[in-house]
């Protein structure tokens, strides 16, 4: 039917033409197709030409999101255009989450950030095609066809049934490798724009300074510069290096500006009270490095609020900073309900409208996940209390996402090779790679580690979770999990060795991250359990026991029934009681850690042969365990977060002020396992670092350079950090910031020299004036394995 009505168009203007009065063909195109529709037009022009078409409610509509109420625009699961069409006839600026299968008639203030596991989600072809229903529908049934952007959750991997779960967020921090957290969100964009998905919810840059807030481990650690770099590395795999976005990429969001990784008494969106100078020296950062290096495209506010303002209200940080300081162009996506709870939590509104008015006035671009306050926008416009302008500038930045992107001309997946993209060998080799790479070697001083098949006699694995793997927060179920159990059973059968297992200790009951209740396993199974393992243990000649969290233990608290901040640091239930009466039996022991924050562990550190931090290591941990434990994999990472001792020591961050950590007459204040640590089974030499310049100028720039040596017999990998001191200056500064880092793999004996450049970014601070400034005067340059061990050069800069 196209074909002829082109036909026929063709002859009509040939026709025209004959007669002397045909229109030109630019005439013609303008008449038949609007500029925003034509794809060769400029972005601004086409986003100009639809925006003068648009009504105010077709605006307003575009700043809506569809989560709980798709009850309203689905049939049996399906999506449904007649009720969308009913429901929503200006059309909807974005649908949350098109895998999940959250549905109400309308929006429950009790929703959740995930599901309880009571229905399986969407897979790909059903994803796919749901997605595609609801695009068909935005193109063809809307009265001026603006697709929809579809986002989905992308933490450590798309957050989809099936696809590649990969290490969690602060397992990939501890990797210390910016090009491999580059091809693992790859993978997820890839994954998601292959079902349809276009907007990723990530990466979490919150600079995390409190470990005893569940949401740690969706970070990549305590120190802004780390944040930075693998936040920097994690966009990049989401979206690529342009604007205009590639057909296999994603559009990322930066989450939580800010404050929000160090809540008052460890609890989520508690108050952040920190200084401006501490916001702009240690949570900007990421966020601003990322807005000017990248081109990411949204950025969430957080829940919390800072000097009594929360961040969904803050026009200061979103707008004057964010915008206006740092050249933003993208959009401000609210946090889910983060402008509900203006009423509800904060009570800094009285109702949604006045909730509205507030994040509007902020620069808060859309509401997610579902409309409350923005719902009475265009009575605030009615009332003059929003100008139309502001509307229009909130949805210019929208629109312009939506061109770059490419949706006006397709929006569309292709649903017959959804599922193919979808945890290929590739993506599950990649997923092994990682989950190596991103384990720490905490303690080996016996040399325990690696283990070698014909001295390891009959191996005895204990722990619930060596058998039951969990994986972190924002997952949903990959196509395939190897536990520990099933790696190192396949292990001893291909190696000759024995092998047992016994669960011998049970932290809870199920460990499904989205439901509610918590059923902690009562202390006489544990003793049931403990007592089994040990009768075990005895007949054994090596054991491994996997200690640690799960799903539940540790997690994101996003109402007052579904808590997950923790009070202590210990390890919970009876595993320390079945560590000890393991220990007791005096058998080489390897303690495997799977969990998702650091952990006070000084009883396991004390008597511990070997210990491993595995973190949450996605879909292959056991794979990536048995190669760590039997050598095939040489530990590098290191540690983005300081390990305290108990909850007395907090904040134990490394880069504190020298005011800090005087002492207690009661304990250290020195971390259990400090920022940046990491053990392997060789060793290195670092030599101190050489200044190319001794001397330089403010605008000036040096380079240092540092030799790394393998002194050991085996190949290995080592991240050399390079750490500065500013010696004196004219507001107080930490004793240690890290500036830069690169891992590298040395053969036995082998030695490189690293460079490293040393910018006046790397110096400057905010002077008492909040102006940014290299202070003249002296600079200690460090180098070193982690931020304790140490050796130094001097810096002068001069005026």
């Amino acid at each position: 039917m196209q074909h002829d009505s082109n036909n026929g168009r063709r002859r009509f203007l040939a026709t025209m033409a004959a007669a002397g009065a045909a229109p030109s063909l630019s005439m013609a195109a303008t008449a038949a197709r609007p500029v925003y529709k034509d794809p060769a037009a400029p972005v601004p022009k086409r986003v100009e030409d639809l925006i003068k078409r648009m009504t105010l409610e077709e605006k307003i509509a575009q700043m809506d999101c569809v989560w709980n109420e798709k009850g309203k625009i689905e049939d049996n699961g399906a999506f449904s255009a007649a009720k969308a069409s009913k429901a929503y006839p200006h059309g909807i600026g974005m649908l949350a989450r098109p895998s999940d299968r959250q549905g109400k008639s309308e929006a429950g203030s009790a929703a959740a950030a995930g599901d309880d596991g009571a229905r399986p989600n969407r897979g790909a072809l059903e994803t796919a095609n749901y997605v595609n229903a609801a695009q068909k529908w935005a193109l063809e049934q809307t009265r001026l066809g603006i697709p929809l952007f579809m986002h989905e959750e992308a933490l450590h991997g798309y957050a989809a049934l099936d696809a590649t779960s990969f290490p969690q967020a602060i397992g990939l921090a501890s990797s210390f490798d910016p090009d491999l957290v580059t091809r693992v969100f790859s993978v997820a964009a890839r994954e998601m724009r292959a079902r349809g998905a276009n907007f990723a919810l990530a990466p979490v840059i919150d600079v995390a300074r409190e470990p005893r807030w569940g949401r740690i481990e969706e970070t990549y650690g305590e120190d802004p510069h780390l944040t930075a770099e693998i936040g920097k590395a994690a966009v990049i795999g989401f979206s690529g290096t342009t604007r205009q976005l590639a057909k296999d990429k994603v559009l990322a969001t930066l989450k939580h500006m800010t404050g929000h990784g160090q809540p008052e008494s460890g609890t989520n969106i508690g108050p952040a009270e920190v200084s401006e100078r501490t916001l702009r020296e240690e949570f900007f950062p990421p966020f601003e490095r990322i807005v000017k290096e990248t081109t990411v495209a949204a950025i969430m506010p957080s829940y919390n609020e800072i000097g009594g303002v929360p961040s969904h209200a803050n026009r200061w940080m979103l707008n004057d900073v964010a915008r206006k300081e740092w050249g933003f162009k993208g959009v401000m996506v609210s946090d889910y309900m983060g402008i509900r709870e203006l009423v509800t939590r904060h009570k800094l509104a009285a109702t949604p409208k006045e909730a509205g008015y507030y994040a509007v006035k902020a620069g808060v671009d859309i509401e997610t996940p579902d409309g409350h306050g923005y719902r009475h926008l265009a009575e605030l416009v009615k009332e003059g209390k929003v100008a139309v302008s502001e509307i229009d500038a909130m949805v210019r930045r929208i629109l312009e996402l939506k061109f770059l992107a490419g949706l006006f001309e397709n929006p569309y997946a292709d649903a017959a090779r959804a599922d193919a993209q979808t945890a290929t060998a590739s993506d599950v080799a990649l997923a092994r790679e990682a989950a190596g790479r991103s384990v720490v070697l905490l303690k080996n001083d016996k040399g325990v580690l690696p283990l070698r098949p014909a001295k390891t006699g009959k191996l005895l694995l204990l722990g619930t979770h060596a058998k039951d793997t969990p994986i972190g927060g924002y997952s949903d179920i990959p196509r395939k999990v190897v536990s520990i159990h099933d790696a190192l059973q396949a292990e001893a059968k291909a190696q000759g060795f024995g092998f047992d297992y016994r669960e011998g200790v049970r932290i809870t009951e199920e460990r499904i991250w989205g439901k509610d209740e918590i059923r902690w396993t009562a202390p006489d199974v544990n003793a049931r359990l403990i007592a089994e393992a040990v009768a075990a243990a005895k007949s054994a000649d090596t054991i491994v026991m996997v200690l640690g969290d799960n799903e539940q233990t540790s997690r994101e608290a996003w109402a007052d029934q579904h808590l997950g901040d923790r009070a202590t640091l210990d390890l919970l239930g009876q595993q320390n009681d079945l560590a000890k009466a393991i220990f007791d039996l005096g058998k080489p022991t390897v303690v495997f850690l799977l969990n998702g924050r650091p952990m006070a562990i000084n009883f396991i550190a004390e008597r511990a042969d070997a210990i491993i931090e595995g973190w949450y290591l996605g879909q292959e941990t056991g794979n990536a365990a048995a190669d760590v434990l039997f050598g095939r994999v040489n530990p590098g990472g290191k540690l983005p977060v300081s390990f305290a001792r108990s909850v007395g020591q907090l904040p134990i961050f490394y880069n504190h002020k020298p005011s800090a950590r005087r002492g207690y007459i009661d304990g250290s204040t020195k971390p259990l396992f400090p920022f940046g640590f990491g053990l392997s089974y060789t060793t290195f030499d670092i030599s101190a670092p050489r200044l190319a310049k001794a001397t330089i100028r403010p605008s000036e720039s040096t380079r240092v350079e540092v030799d790394v040596t393998n002194t050991g017999s085996v190949p290995g990998d080592e991240v050399v950090q390079i750490y500065i001191r500013d010696d004196i200056s004219s507001v107080t500064r930490p004793v240690l910031e890290l500036k830069a880092f690169r891992r590298v793999t040395l053969q036995p004996g082998e030695k490189k020299t690293l460079v490293f450049d040393i910018k006046p970014s790397d110096l400057w601070f905010y002077n008492v004036d909040m102006k940014r400034v290299v202070e003249p005067g002296s600079f200690t340059i460090h180098a070193g394995p982690d931020s304790v061990r140490l050796k130094s050069a001097k810096l002068t800069v001069t005026s």
